[in-house]
């Protein structure tokens, strides 16, 4: 796969329950009140910090690529990186209305640990129906253990591409960059059952 993985990959299943009472709170800025952005994109290093792969197209052909939206980019990438058969990964930002937007300008008002802004809402973004199938059977067999656990309900979005815009350089790949840079990223101590079919 190449990148948010091919993260742009970037997957993180946002629950309810025992996360705070966040998702009711949650408010999208309407187009309107947007900001601008810009028509230039933010330009990153041609090559991945730690395999040395493109980060930027074109990709070599075969590859399937896919966006996952799941909080603090910096560790999401990192567990995408070490997963064998992912090619490349890039941070970044989709799902909002301001065009190539910088760090500063995504970080509003949502908050998930120290982690502030709507950026951190969990989304996954499949550019192909296979995909998209894929991902909403894991969500609906994810959701029957969550809920057996005592967790609420799935709020990750999941739907067709958005539209990518890369993150700084300073954050691609920044934890190979910075080895002990921060990382929010924890989980539920719930498995997915699907991973763990998939094992067997």
């Amino acid at each position: 796969m190449v990148a948010r993985t091919s993260v742009r990959l970037v997957w993180r299943y946002f629950v309810q329950s025992r996360m705070g009472d966040m998702s009711s709170k949650i408010r999208m800025p309407t187009p309107e009140e947007a900001l601008p952005g810009r028509e230039q994109s933010i330009k990153v290093s041609a090559k991945h910090d730690v395999n040395g792969n493109r980060t930027v197209p074109p990709f070599p052909e075969g590859l399937q690529m896919v966006l996952f939206g799941m909080g603090c980019f910096w560790g999401a990438e990192r567990k995408f990186w070490r997963k064998n058969g992912v090619y490349s990964t890039q941070v970044g930002y989709s799902g909002g209305y301001t065009p190539n937007p910088t760090y500063e300008e995504v970080c509003t008002g949502m908050r998930q640990g120290n982690d502030v802004g709507t950026t951190y809402r969990s989304s996954i973004y499949a550019y192909t129906q296979e995909q998209l199938d894929q991902a909403l059977r894991s969500k609906d067999e994810y959701q029957k253990v969550l809920t057996e656990e005592g967790f609420g309900a799935i709020t990750t979005e999941i739907a067709m591409t958005k539209e990518f815009y890369y993150a700084e350089d300073y954050h691609q790949q920044y934890l190979s960059k910075n080895p002990n840079g921060y990382c929010g990223l924890g989980g539920t101590g719930v498995s997915c059952p699907i991973g763990l079919k998939s094992k067997n």
